[in-house]
Protein backbone atom coordinates (compact mmCIF):
# COMPACT_ATOMS: atom_id res chain seq x y z
CA UNK A 1 0.00 0.00 0.00
CA UNK A 2 2.99 2.57 0.95
CA UNK A 3 4.27 1.75 -2.44
CA UNK A 4 1.45 2.67 -4.81
CA UNK A 5 0.76 6.25 -2.41
CA UNK A 6 4.52 7.39 -2.90
CA UNK A 7 4.39 6.48 -6.66
CA UNK A 8 1.07 8.97 -6.80
CA UNK A 9 3.02 11.42 -4.95
CA UNK A 10 5.97 11.03 -6.42
CA UNK A 11 5.96 13.01 -9.28
CA UNK A 12 4.87 16.06 -7.20
CA UNK A 13 7.03 15.56 -5.06
CA UNK A 14 9.63 16.26 -7.38
CA UNK A 15 8.17 19.32 -8.67
CA UNK A 16 8.17 20.70 -4.92
CA UNK A 17 11.98 20.09 -5.07
CA UNK A 18 12.33 21.40 -8.37
CA UNK A 19 10.31 24.50 -7.25
CA UNK A 20 12.17 24.71 -4.38
CA UNK A 21 15.40 24.77 -6.31
CA UNK A 22 13.87 27.23 -8.48
CA UNK A 23 13.05 29.57 -5.67
CA UNK A 24 16.84 29.25 -4.04
CA UNK A 25 18.27 30.50 -7.17
CA UNK A 26 15.94 33.56 -8.17
CA UNK A 27 16.71 34.17 -4.03
CA UNK A 28 20.33 34.66 -5.20
CA UNK A 29 19.54 36.66 -7.92
CA UNK A 30 17.72 39.28 -6.18
CA UNK A 31 20.39 39.19 -3.42
CA UNK A 32 23.00 39.69 -5.80
CA UNK A 33 21.48 42.47 -8.05
CA UNK A 34 24.19 44.88 -6.91
CA UNK A 35 27.04 42.40 -6.82
CA UNK A 36 29.49 43.71 -10.02
CA UNK A 37 29.52 41.32 -12.76
CA UNK A 38 26.82 39.03 -11.25
CA UNK A 39 25.32 36.71 -13.87
CA UNK A 40 21.51 36.01 -13.06
CA UNK A 41 20.82 32.35 -13.51
CA UNK A 42 17.30 30.15 -13.76
CA UNK A 43 16.29 26.97 -15.00
CA UNK A 44 14.39 25.88 -17.86
CA UNK A 45 11.15 24.36 -15.78
CA UNK A 46 9.51 23.80 -18.88
CA UNK A 47 12.29 21.71 -20.06
CA UNK A 48 12.46 20.17 -16.35
CA UNK A 49 8.55 19.78 -16.87
CA UNK A 50 9.33 17.72 -19.70
CA UNK A 51 11.55 15.45 -18.65
CA UNK A 52 9.39 14.90 -15.71
CA UNK A 53 6.19 13.50 -18.08
CA UNK A 54 8.62 11.36 -19.99
CA UNK A 55 9.51 10.05 -16.46
CA UNK A 56 6.23 8.86 -15.34
CA UNK A 57 5.44 5.11 -15.25
CA UNK A 58 2.47 3.68 -16.45
CA UNK A 59 1.14 0.80 -17.87
CA UNK A 60 -0.04 1.04 -21.62
CA UNK A 61 -3.23 -0.72 -22.10
CA UNK A 62 -4.55 0.44 -25.45
CA UNK A 63 -2.56 1.25 -28.87
CA UNK A 64 -4.00 4.62 -28.15
CA UNK A 65 -2.44 5.33 -24.87
CA UNK A 66 0.48 7.53 -25.30
CA UNK A 67 4.19 5.57 -24.66
CA UNK A 68 5.93 7.13 -21.52
CA UNK A 69 9.59 7.06 -20.91
CA UNK A 70 11.68 5.67 -17.50
CA UNK A 71 14.34 8.59 -15.69
CA UNK A 72 14.59 11.29 -12.67
CA UNK A 73 12.94 14.85 -14.08
CA UNK A 74 15.44 16.34 -10.98
CA UNK A 75 18.87 14.39 -12.03
CA UNK A 76 20.90 16.86 -14.00
CA UNK A 77 19.25 20.11 -13.44
CA UNK A 78 21.86 22.72 -14.66
CA UNK A 79 20.97 26.65 -13.86
CA UNK A 80 21.54 29.01 -17.35
CA UNK A 81 22.46 32.57 -17.04
CA UNK A 82 19.29 34.55 -18.35
CA UNK A 83 19.58 36.71 -20.79
CA UNK A 84 20.31 40.64 -19.76
CA UNK A 85 17.22 42.64 -20.05
CA UNK A 86 19.22 45.74 -19.44
CA UNK A 87 22.65 45.98 -19.95
CA UNK A 88 24.53 47.85 -16.71
CA UNK A 89 28.16 48.91 -16.35
CA UNK A 90 29.39 46.85 -13.76
CA UNK A 91 28.55 44.09 -15.76
CA UNK A 92 25.39 42.56 -13.63
CA UNK A 93 22.59 41.31 -15.56
CA UNK A 94 20.24 40.93 -12.77
CA UNK A 95 16.58 43.02 -13.46
CA UNK A 96 15.11 42.77 -10.03
CA UNK A 97 11.48 43.37 -11.35
CA UNK A 98 12.21 40.25 -13.50
CA UNK A 99 13.65 38.41 -10.87
CA UNK A 100 10.83 39.06 -8.21
CA UNK A 101 7.71 38.54 -10.63
CA UNK A 102 9.28 35.10 -11.58
CA UNK A 103 9.89 34.61 -7.61
CA UNK A 104 6.30 35.50 -6.87
CA UNK A 105 5.25 33.37 -9.41
CA UNK A 106 7.81 30.53 -8.72
CA UNK A 107 6.19 30.94 -5.14
CA UNK A 108 2.47 30.57 -6.20
CA UNK A 109 2.96 27.55 -8.32
CA UNK A 110 4.68 25.99 -5.43
CA UNK A 111 2.09 26.39 -2.99
CA UNK A 112 0.10 24.84 -6.20
CA UNK A 113 1.58 22.20 -6.07
CA UNK A 114 1.16 21.99 -2.55
CA UNK A 115 -2.32 21.96 -2.17
CA UNK A 116 -2.72 19.56 -5.10
CA UNK A 117 -0.71 17.52 -3.18
CA UNK A 118 -2.96 17.95 -0.06
CA UNK A 119 -6.10 17.09 -1.81
CA UNK A 120 -4.80 13.70 -3.01
CA UNK A 121 -3.58 12.96 0.59
CA UNK A 122 -7.15 13.55 1.60
CA UNK A 123 -8.81 11.51 -0.56
CA UNK A 124 -6.55 8.95 -0.20
CA UNK A 125 -7.51 9.22 3.36
CA UNK A 126 -11.18 9.21 2.62
CA UNK A 127 -10.63 6.01 0.85
CA UNK A 128 -9.07 4.45 3.67
CA UNK A 129 -11.36 5.04 5.85
CA UNK A 130 -14.36 4.04 3.90
CA UNK A 131 -15.89 7.13 3.49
Amino acid sequence: MFNSIDRALAFDSKMLSVRGYRQQILASNIANADTPNYKAMDIDFSQVLTNAMGSISMSRTDAGHIDTKGGSPVAGINPMYRAAVQPSIDGNTVDADVEQAQFSENALQYMSTLQFMNGKIQSTLLALRGN
